[in-house]
């Protein structure tokens, strides 16, 4: 009997004729998570196997966890047999080591040749442990002892705690988006939510230095490196935005000038979604939450891409959205006190229900085309992995 991980696929088992690609997919970023570790991997259309080879079940689990795609993690043990003899045999030797009064025997059989059905299994099996083990009972509603059995095609598999994995599609399934990342709390969270549904992301983030610190640029790099944990790795577009954002503020009636900052930012994403053949803008704006998350400034602002802007977080209130914050790590980074360029030159009074003429007129006051010509030749792209060290790495 050998100890093995099992993995459960959940979503995936949805996909009937494309499954192989999601299967493949989450395969191969497995071993890029696991590029470190010594494990050999195998799979089926209903379950994935890893043999781990230097007996570290606990640090790959802790990585595995990281991974879209997986339903759910258990340790499990191999018995290359479907004798119910030999299973119930193997099945007592584990036991040995586990206390509990109380217990309850779950079976599959995907091998329907098998003359017994699931329920006989179980039957047969429990009756065998009261036997075998003093002071225990079966509890089928709240037993302290889980015992699961799968018999496939030539083998059987015992395994008794569960993890629950993160769900969502194998990342790249569903293609590459770019990311509009700010240091805020939201938009790591909807980069997070995108990433789970399938999506591989770069990451754009504008500057504005000097208004902005080299701290405020620092932050953003920290939320990047957490998202490179379920992203395998992430590029961030580095947009230097002071030319643009001056010219605005100095020539933009002020309450105009985040209606007007949005547009230019989102003309930006799309060139260098177009440049790295991504399909989709993904952004952490919730609806209402602030001047420029009115449904009427949503349109006026959208109206300069034609790409899709995907808004993970549209219907979430703010405290669903810090909640998961907090889950994934990026709260503490995000509420760190340094200004990005949504947070400086806020006018009093934004307009809430900008009008689209009234924007295109605004615009004429200033020569943005180049101005946006100039900020994407020179920007800067720089590397995150997800490794322990930061490995920035200038590509152009």
């Amino acid at each position: 009997m050998e100890k093995l991980i099992i993995i459960k696929y959940g979503e995936l088992t949805t996909k009937k004729e494309n499954i192989n690609l999601f299967i493949n997919t989450l395969k191969q970023n497995i071993k890029e998570k696991l590029k470190n570790e010594n494990v050999d991997i195998r799979f089926d259309k209903g379950r994935m196997f890893i043999r781990v080879l230097n007996d570290n079940f606990d640090v790959i689990i802790e990585k595995l966890k990281e991974v879209f795609g997986i339903h759910e993690i258990v340790i499990g043990y191999e018995l290359k047999s479907l004798d119910l003899e030999e299973i119930k045999k193997e099945l007592l030797t584990l036991l040995k080591n586990k206390e509990f009064k109380t217990f309850k025997v779950e079976t599959k059989r995907s091998n329907k040749k098998i003359p017994h059905i699931s329920t006989e299994i179980s039957r047969e099996v429990g009756g065998f442990i009261l036997k075998n083990k003093e002071n225990t009972k079966v509890d089928v509603h709240n037993p302290e002892l889980m015992i699961h059995l799968e018999l496939r095609n030539t083998e059987s598999y015992i395994y008794f705690e569960r993890v629950e994995g993160l769900g969502g599609y194998p990342v790249s399934t569903l293609g590459k988006g770019v990311l509009m990342l700010s240091g805020g709390i939201d938009s790591p969270v909807a980069g997070y939510m995108a990433i789970k549904r399938g999506v591989k992301l770069e990451a754009l983030y504008f500057e504005s230095p000097p208004h902005t610190s080299i701290e405020a640029k620092n932050k953003v790099m920290e939320l990047a490196k957490v998202l490179s944990k379920y992203n395998n790795e992430i590029k961030v577009h580095v947009i230097h935005f002071t030319e643009i954002q001056e010219a605005i503020y100095k020539n933009i009636p002020h309450e105009y000038l985040i209606t007007i900052m949005r547009r230019m930012m989102y003309r930006i994403a799309e060139i260098i979604a177009n440049r790295c053949n991504a399909k989709i803008l993904v952004n952490g704006e919730s609806i209402g939450q602030v001047a420029s998350q009115t449904l009427t400034s949503m349109k006026a602002i959208n109206e300069v891409v034609s790409i899709p802007v995907i808004r993970p977080l549209a219907c979430f209130d703010k405290l669903e959205i810090i909640n998961i914050a907090q889950k994934i790590n990026t709260y503490e980074t995000s509420i760190l006190p340094f200004e990005d360029c949504c947070t400086i030159f806020v006018p009093k009074h934004p307009v809430i229900n900008p009008d689209s003429r009234v924007c295109e007129e605004y615009e004429k006051l200033i020569p943005y085309k180049d101005l946006i010509y100039n900020a994407i030749k020179n920007h800067e792209v720089i590397k995150i992995k997800d490794e322990k060290q930061q490995n920035f790495e200038d590509i152009l």
